[in-house]
């Protein structure tokens, strides 16, 4: 079950510098212009063990010529739609103005939990005149200050509330959920209705027909699964009409929740950067990752063409190079069963439990021939490690200096567990702690 936070106002009120805080990056530009976030970001955040998605929307404006203003007021409409909780941000400096009038009132029409953050709180004087907005109607409000953080773990706490304890243990009962995802055209349906011998899904050389994510159950040859065809993910720059905005949040939505991610990458195009962003998409959520390089018939070949092309692939994919690349054509059926097979025992691989006993035999020797290295005439002694009790591969390795280990060591480690145990396509969680 996913949970998405849309974040609604209108413009320069601090939507963007609230969004930025809560998913930890500056990922949405700021500025005190008005109208500067025409599209919607998306990002992850986490709070008190519970995860969600963060829409940042433009700012809702009513009355304008402005052909962008009217894009971000439909924008707005469709976060509204889509989220599962309306996070309306307001500035107390200005007050109620008519334009936050308007946005009230779309927002009393939706029925879905909805917070009201008065932005700018940033002195006692300032929270007395936050009174004013319970005169919006819509009931209390949460004072804030986006700029240096006060409020917002109140806002957070009062927010996750609504976000249901067991959401995780209804995706634990279904099947595992394989989801082909990849940019327009790539041939994601065409891939599904091969897979299932019929066109279940609606297929054209027109980027974009695919909608929604359509969930197939697939029971063949001994495999059973869903299968999730997705709308192609593309640059927003690209993205021009509303119900694509709509579709490509729906695919992350579908990457969020899958098991593997099934990376569809069109031969002819190559492996370009919208792919690596879906990728590390998948890898960021700790999915299971295929990839597929599909019209590989259109492909001039020489000898090592097909060499060189996974090559050039794990070298854009690098640290995270365990990962399988299937060269098919969805057009004559070639490695198309091939590929399932392979995201199967990803499946498997991301469910793997290694013994205590044979995890400590196996690494503690080769941490003992190959230490960290010694930091400030100290010297660093692994003496124990185990798996986590987690969905997916997690491991804790307990030291006398776990402060003092840096990141080409902990690849190092990773790199060993690959090399004895097989973690193909799956990405792996690496903690060192005090012993």
């Amino acid at each position: 079950m996913s949970n998405i936070i849309a974040i609604v106002g209108r413009p320069n009120v601090g939507k963007s510098t609230l969004f930025n805080r809560l998913v930890k990056r500056r990922e949405a530009i700021v500025d005190s212009v008005s109208g500067v976030t025409r599209d919607r970001h998306y990002g992850k955040s986490e709070w008190n063990g519970k995860e969600f998605s963060v829409i940042d929307t433009g700012g809702y404006v009513v009355g304008s010529d402005d052909i962008f203003e009217g894009e971000i007021r439909k924008q707005v409409q469709l976060a509204i739609d889509e989220a599962d909780i309306i996070l309306f941000v307001v500035d107390v400096e200005q007050g109620i103005t008519p334009m936050d009038d308007e946005v009230a009132k779309i927002l009393r029409q939706v029925k879905k939990p909805l917070f009201i953050a008065v932005n700018k709180v940033d002195n006692a004087m300032r929270d007395a005149d936050a009174v004013e907005f319970y005169n919006l109607g819509l009931g209390d409000y949460h004072t804030i200050s986006s700029i240096n953080g006060s409020g917002t773990g109140d806002l957070l706490d009062a927010i996750v509330e609504k976000i249901p304890e067991e959401a995780e243990d209804v995706e634990v009962s279904e099947l595992p959920r394989f989801a082909v995802v990849g940019r327009p055209n790539a041939g994601k349906s065409s891939f599904i209705n091969a897979l299932i011998g019929e066109d279940r899904n609606i297929v054209t050389n027109i980027a974009g027909t695919t909608r929604d994510s359509i969930d197939t159950k697939y029971n063949r040859f001994g495999f059973e699964f869903n299968l999730v065809d997705t709308a192609g993910i593309r640059k927003k720059s690209k993205v021009k009409e509303d119900l694509e905005f709509y579709s490509v949040m729906r695919a992350v939505r579908a990457i969020e929740h899958c098991d593997i991610a099934i990376v569809m990458v069109d031969a002819s195009r190559g492996f370009e950067g919208q792919d690596e962003k879906i990728f590390w998409l998948a890898e960021k959520n700790r999915k299971g990752v295929v990839i597929l390089v599909n019209k590989w018939d259109l492909v001039e070949k020489e000898t090592n063409t097909m060499r060189d092309f996974e090559k050039k692939i794990r070298q854009t994919i690098a640290p995270f190079t365990d990962v399988p690349i299937i060269f098919t054509s969805v057009l004559t059926k070639q490695r198309i069963f091939k590929a399932i097979e392979t995201a199967v025992e990803v499946h498997e691989n991301r469910k793997r439990r290694i013994q205590t006993s044979k995890l400590n035999e196996t690494m503690l020797e080769i941490m003992q021939q190959t230490p960290p290295p010694a930091t400030k005439g100290k010297f660093i002694k692994i003496k124990y490690c185990m798996q986590l009790p987690t969905h997916t591969p997690q491991f804790a390795f307990f030291a006398n200096l776990p402060q003092y280990i840096k990141d080409p060591y902990r690849r190092f480690v990773e790199n060993q567990l690959r090399e004895h145990y097989n973690f193909n396509g799956v990405p792996i969680s690496i903690y060192f702690r005090q012993k």
